[in-house]
């Protein structure tokens, strides 16, 4: 049962400019009615669905291919696709007339085995998927019995209009719509990688009338009536109404929990069931399992079309043969009775002999088609798998999870790899972020290498030592030459020192508040209370270290506030309307300081930075934004520019050692300059429209301008283990790997190095945009250097040549242009790496739709 909510008792949903895409409170109800929007939920009254015509489906899933019924039938189907089993049918068949050479046994035993080898095959494999569908449907999760009581339920038994509970790191069993939450507000914070990938959490609100039923009891006597949209596979949409208390409320995507994602950093979430089963957004994403066939297999087919043209075309010649021999000779062999035979020897019916020979040959010539060969690939087929499930090699440590060969009918596909296309984040990285450097008025602080840079220099036979803080040589990569920084740590400093979480930082003169003795100490005093104020993160204490941890959106954040902590400056409490922070190492002595929150202006893709505005307790108000540096850098001041060359070289050498950066700027407000500015903002804010979000935006560029640059922030997204090792490997079996990232070009150059990506004795192709205003002469002289990249690969003599072609986001969108792409993909194609730097997500879905287009195109000549 639950008792009472977590201490931090905060409803961010009023503190952002965006409110997670809620509309305002005046806005009305959505239109449901109509077409496409006739679904009905009873709130805490599933058996109301029970009966026509609310009967809707079942939250049982099964993604097999067959049932007991169906697999017969379908697997005689499928395995008579193939060209060889319908060609060794017919001749089983032939073998059964008096016209077979030899017995129908051997003919019928041999396909037998490879039919019956291969449905036992598919129905294994198809029996691993139903207990994989059991294992799902037989989950529990609590709903309400009855009474305020919540007792388990197994998922294939949940019903539309149950009100369960999740926990935290469970998946949500249906599509559900919010109530409430463990946090005061309604939050929750929800994983959805199974559904798009995406690792960084989601944030979802209930609306502020469930909040109220915030434990087990409040469900007694619970009722309401839900009108929304019919299932769709769209993720992203939502439309319906919440009837309740007599009153009707608007129901948004923000709400709504699907099913397959999982409850991240929240102790416990409340929901009403909309969709279960098939009916679930993410099952209405989902195709049947379809009949996988490799492309040796169906090039198979054809050369099994081109045997029996040939043994055809023999057996007509030796049919054609026999039928001469039995009109013209026949007649003249008195042994054999020619007045008195069977019409396949009557010399009178040469035709009808012909005929029946033709048959004869066939069978008789047929192993020319080898029944062996495809029993030979059925057994190695299996025995392949089963080495794949049993590879101590392939086998997750971390996890226990060995490797799973679902489906044997692609083990040869292995071998058919080409290319490979990968992200960055997450796959090449491990998406855990660890803060390891920093610049603060102009000063580099920090002095530990980065993975990248270690793994950079390793791969370019470059001597680092075993702590990775000095460099004995320079990396050369191309033209340019980086050098790791040389900087020593302070001697008081302990070589060997508790690991900390998300924070791997090293330099004694920011530590132990050694960062008082700094020139620049307000500046770093300021740094620090940026990171540990402009936020949106919940702090929660661990009682058994007495420390904070942090339940942050997303893994930067939570980075940011360690580093904070670690610097003197914690951040430990929040409440609805401020910010709460400890600071240490003040000449005052230890301090609590309250930062009211005005204002705060989340962080998206689209804006590319976060600002929030406070009041400290001097009465001082003050913007702290920050963001992409080519956005902060934009809306600085002509005398926030101080720092700005120093801090722009600290980034680039960051950048080139594969670090996430971040620039950190502030901004003090007179009260008249605010008041008047806060006017605005709330008219857009509480506006209804279309274009309320233009409003909203248009409101904070007035705000988040002339800006004074403080520093900059750079965390460590470590490399996956073992990738460089096994992108060697791929480059050793021929494989091409193309990486699609965001970073910036000298970024990329680096973790190339770093992962093996890019070799030593590597020729590079970068192609760059020519700064000019005219469109037609910066395509000219893109398709120029892609032209001469393709002249200088054909060339070259040296036959073991490596060529990687770098390209960043804004020369690819003119090289995918159409009467540019298959030039640009035929240069591609001809390197061993390719790597796109500085690249959109929509980018990134056009290369992987254009490459295997442009592929087919290649192998089909």
């Amino acid at each position: 049962m639950a008792k009472g909510k977590i201490r931090a008792k905060i409803r961010r949903s009023q503190l952002y400019t965006f409110a997670f895409g809620k509309k305002s409170a005046q806005a009305g109800p959505h239109p449901v009615d109509g077409l496409g929007c006739s679904r009905v939920v009873h709130c805490n009254q599933p058996h109301m669905h029970r009966k026509k015509p609310l009967h809707y489906r079942s939250n049982y899933i099964s993604t097999t291919k067959y049932t007991f019924l169906t697999f017969l039938p379908k697997s005689l189907h499928e395995q008579f696709h193939r060209v060889a089993n319908l060609y060794f049918l017919a001749a089983a068949i032939l073998s059964l007339t008096p016209l077979s050479p030899f017995s129908a046994v051997s003919m019928i035993a041999p396909l037998a085995f490879v039919v019956g080898l291969s449905m036992a095959k598919e129905g294994l494999e198809d029996w691993k998927r139903f207990m994989q569908d059991m294992n799902v449907n037989n989950r529990k999760v609590k709903f309400h019995k009855e009474e305020g009581i919540f007792d388990d339920k197994q998922w294939q038994q949940v019903e539309v209009g149950d009100v369960v509970k999740v926990e935290k790191d469970k998946f949500f069993p249906a599509d559900l719509l919010l109530l409430s939450s463990s946090y005061e507000d309604g939050i929750c914070y929800v994983e959805t990688m199974n559904l798009d990938g995406e690792t960084n959490l989601k944030v979802k609100r209930a609306m502020d009338v469930t909040l109220p039923f915030d434990e087990d009891e409040d469900f007694k006597n619970f009722t309401g009536m839900i009108k929304c949209e019919d299932p769709n596979p769209s993720l992203y949409t939502f439309v319906g109404n919440l009837e309740y208390d007599r009153q009707t409320y608007a129901l948004e995507p923000g709400q709504i929990l699907l099913r397959d994602s999982k409850l991240r950093n929240t102790a416990y979430v409340y929901g009403v069931v909309i969709f279960t089963g098939f009916d679930s957004k993410v099952m209405q994403n989902s195709t049947k399992s379809p009949s996988k066939r490799s492309r040796i297999e169906k090039k198979m087919d054809y050369i099994i079309y081109v045997l029996f043209s040939l043994l055809l075309v023999i057996s007509l010649i030796s049919s054609l043969a026999f039928a001469l021999k039995i009109k013209f000779q026949m007649p003249d062999w008195w042994y054999m009775r020619p007045d008195d035979t069977e019409d396949f020897y009557n010399p009178k019916k040469p035709l009808v002999s012909g005929l029946s020979h033709l048959v004869t040959a066939l069978i008789l010539y047929g192993y020319l088609i080898p029944i062996s060969l495809y029993v030979s690939i059925e057994v190695v087929k299996v025995l392949q798998a089963s080495f794949i499930n049993q590879d101590l090699l392939m086998y997750d440590d971390d996890t226990g999870i060995p490797a799973q060969a679902r489906t044997s009918n692609l083990n040869e596909e292995l071998g058919q790899v080409d290319t490979i296309l990968s992200d960055k984040t997450g796959t090449l990285t491990c998406n855990q972020m660890d803060f390891l450097k920093c610049s603060i008025a102009g000063t580099a602080y920090g002095v530990r290498a980065s993975e990248v840079e270690r793994a950079a220099a390793q791969q370019m036979a470059t001597d680092l030592d075993p702590e990775g803080r000095k460099p004995s040589a320079s990396m050369k990569k191309g033209k340019q030459d980086i050098e790791l920084e040389t900087v020593v740590t302070s001697t008081d400093e302990k070589v060997y020192r508790r690991p900390i979480k998300f924070f791997s930082f090293e330099d004694g003169r920011m530590m132990e508040g050694n960062w008082r003795n700094e020139p620049n100490a307000d500046m770093i005093m300021l740094f620090c209370r940026i990171l540990a104020v402009c936020h949106t993160a919940i702090p929660e204490l661990n009682e058994e270290t007495g420390t904070y941890t942090y339940e942050a959106e997303s893994p930067d954040e939570g980075a940011f506030l360690v580093a904070a902590r670690e610097f003197g400056f914690e951040f430990y409490k929040r409440t609805q309307s401020s910010v709460f922070v400890r600071e240490s190492y003040l000449a005052s002595g230890p301090t609590e300081r309250e930062y009211k929150i005005l204002n705060l202006l989340e962080f998206t893709s689209k804006r590319k930075r976060m600002t929030v505005i406070v009041r400290d307790e001097d009465g001082q108000i003050i913007l702290m934004c920050k963001g992409a540096d080519s956005i902060i850098f934009d809306r600085l001041a002509k005398k926030g520019k101080m720092y700005l060359e120093d801090t722009t070289k600290h980034l680039n050498n960051y950048g080139e050692a594969g670090l996430r950066t971040l620039a950190l700027a502030y901004r003090k407000l007179e009260e008249s300059e605010y008041s008047a500015w806060n006017d605005e903002f709330m008219k857009a804010k509480t506006s209804i429209g279309s274009d309320r979000y233009a409003m909203l935006e248009k409101a904070a560029e007035m705000m988040e301008k002339d800006l004074i640059l403080v520093g900059a922030t750079a965390v460590e997204d470590k490399l996956q283990k073992g990738v460089p090792h096994c992108i060697d490997k791929l480059a050793q079996a021929g494989l091409k790997l193309w990486v699609l990232t965001g970073d910036k070009m000298e970024t990329a150059i680096n973790i190339g190095f770093a992962c093996s990506l890019l070799r030593e004795g590597m020729k590079q192709i970068c192609i760059t945009t020519l700064e000019s205003d005219s469109k037609e002469a910066i395509k000219e002289n893109i398709l120029m250097q892609i032209t001469n990249g393709s002249q200088m690969i054909k060339l070259e003599k040296d036959p073991y040549a490596a060529f990687a072609l770098i390209i960043d986001g804004k020369t690819l969108a003119y090289a995918l242009e159409e009467d540019t792409k298959f030039l640009f993909l035929g240069l591609a194609v001809d390197c061993a790496s390719v790597i796109c730097c500085r690249v959109s997500p929509k980018q990134k879905a056009l290369v992987r739709f254009i490459f295997p287009s442009f592929s087919c195109l290649i192998n089909g000549n």
